[in-house]
């Protein structure tokens, strides 16, 4: 299936600004994310940090768990998964994760919709997100009937104005622009119904899980926001609302949020920043791995929902620092993308599990990550509704193939993911 380039292209038309600007901005990020040790808020209070026993990537995963007594710990991954529901009744267990993206979430959340519409949106048992993903991922958890919500989040136009300047506070402060929009647009949307929806899905066993990082340590930290929302009482909202924040806040561009939680009877206090510092999306191999029995489980499905693309339309670069920065950037975070979907590809099938994914083809005209404008993202929404409403979103991930292949040069209608020949061709569909 083919979407009129016409269509697609409103996403870009007259958005573009400054060179300069945009130089600087991609500058201070890159600043930003080298020094992260550096960028806490300095108005936290001087306490020992919390030592995570998060273990390398390539360990196990833990999860940052809140107790009934309100207390966090950290448990192992196939700790928690022993919630995870055995009885396959209603199906096999399925697990999303959400990448980040800033306003190319637009994409993820039309997917979702999109096979709302078709009929062909199953209930995922756990759902992990990042960044942008960090924002859909409470929505995908819930089901269509927050679709509407889901809806009104990435085309109203809400997010036009998140990105505030600092003026001097760019320079002698945390970051390029302020922290207080993004948190009251996410305020927002983080209601008393959401929360006890969350909570009442979690207390089935379901997972909703969030990455951050955490500055001083410089590692992921995943958070269980189920548990939040079944035993944080009081504080349960501002806690939620803290780590979606604080997932989607771009070291440089939005100040560190400050995560203020109790453990063995000490205060901790915690500067975090955006998920996608330390991982593109995630998935934990041992929620698919074993049932509680040890035994291994049967039809299990991974789908990861990639917010941009993995391939890049080939350009000619000009020899200047903005254009070489920008450009640098753009493929180092493609190749760690693409690299992670490997890993996860491989992962999922030494498991016997099968996973797709999808991801916005590099002939979509895309233009900047951090345009939240409703001209923006509401085609990108449209597009990827058309295409999960058609079937045409999901490429099944075989290790055929992992070569890189020819894109698009973004003229003429522009395919689905599901045809997009650099997608297809990462992986190729199993028969």
């Amino acid at each position: 299936m083919k979407i009129s380039s016409a269509a697609a292209g409103r996403a870009v038309a007259g958005v573009r600004g400054p060179a300069f600007r945009r130089a600087t901005l991609i500058a201070v990020v890159c600043c930003a994310v080298a020094l992260l040790q550096a960028c806490a808020d300095e108005s936290r209070r001087d306490l020992p940090p919390w030592v995570s026993t998060q273990a390398p990537a390539a360990a196990p995963m833990h999860i940052r768990t809140l107790g009934a007594d309100q207390q966090f710990s950290e448990l192992a991954a196939d700790t928690v998964a022993r919630r995870l529901p055995v009885d396959t009744s209603a199906g096999p267990l399925r697990i999303l994760a959400l990448s980040g993206g800033g306003a190319f979430g637009a994409f993820g959340a039309g997917a979702l919709v999109g096979m709302s519409q078709a009929g062909e949106r199953p209930e995922f048992a756990v759902v992990t997100g990042v960044s942008a993903g960090a924002l859909i991922a409470p929505y995908a958890f819930l089901g269509s009937t927050w679709d509407a919500k889901l809806a009104e989040s990435y085309t109203s136009g809400s997010a036009a104005h998140v990105l505030r300047l600092r003026a001097l506070g760019a320079v002698f402060g945390s970051s390029l622009y302020e922290g207080a929009p993004l948190a009251r647009l996410i305020d927002q949307y983080v209601t008393d119904d959401l929360l006890q929806s969350v909570a009442a899905e979690a207390a089935k066993g379901r997972l909703l899980l969030v990455a951050t990082t955490n500055v001083d340590s410089g590692e992921p930290v995943i958070w269980d926001l189920g548990s939040i929302a079944r035993y944080g009482g009081a504080n349960a909202h501002g806690l939620f609302r803290d780590v979606l924040v604080a997932s989607a806040s771009v070291p440089g561009m939005f100040p560190p949020v400050v995560m203020h939680f109790h453990k063995d009877g000490q205060t901790y206090d915690e500067a975090h920043v955006d998920g996608a510092v330390t991982l593109p999306f995630f998935v934990a191999p041992e929620f698919a791995a074993s049932a509680q029995d040890g035994a291994p489980r049967r039809g299990e499905s991974v789908y990861v929902l990639i917010d941009g693309s993995i391939d890049e339309v080939p350009q000619a670069t000009r020899l200047r620092t903005g254009s070489i920065v920008s450009r640098s950037v753009a493929t180092g975070l493609h190749m760690m993308m693409r690299t992670t979907l490997e890993l996860a590809g491989t992962t999922a099938a030494q498991h016997g599990v099968r996973m797709e994914y999808a991801a916005l083809p590099a002939a979509y005209p895309q233009h900047k990550a951090f345009d939240f404008s409703a001209a923006n993202m509401r085609p990108m929404f449209e597009y990827a509704s058309a295409c999960a409403e058609h079937a045409h979103l999901w490429t099944v991930w075989s290790q055929d193939s992992i070569a890189s292949a020819a894109v698009a040069d973004g003229s003429g209608p522009v395919p689905c993911p599901a045809d997009d020949a650099a997608i297809g061709r990462l992986a190729r569909a199993a028969p």
